[in-house]
């Protein structure tokens, strides 16, 4: 990837990609909740996008995870306007 729209299209795709195969089974149990999934599909819950931000940065790293809210696709649709 050579440029920051080519990285963040690819970031967004990855991230839907992500959110249909570990995000979406979690809706009917944890809606509205937040969620960070890392690369390989681990995922973190927590109340707060200030909680799991926080574990995610942690545990993954910056810029290699997912972070979604539960049951809503308002999070992903705003973090992806950023193209």
């Amino acid at each position: 990837m050579t440029d920051l729209k080519e990285w963040l299209e690819w970031r967004a795709e990855e991230d839907r990609r992500l959110y249909e195969r570990y995000g979406k089974p979690l809706e009917e149990a944890h809606k509205g909740e937040y969620l960070a999934i890392g690369p390989e599909g681990q995922i973190i819950l927590g109340k707060s996008t200030t909680e799991v931000l926080k574990k995610a940065v942690q545990t993954f790293g910056s810029g290699n995870f997912g972070i979604f809210r539960v049951g809503y696709r308002a999070l992903e649709k705003w973090l992806s306007l950023a193209r």
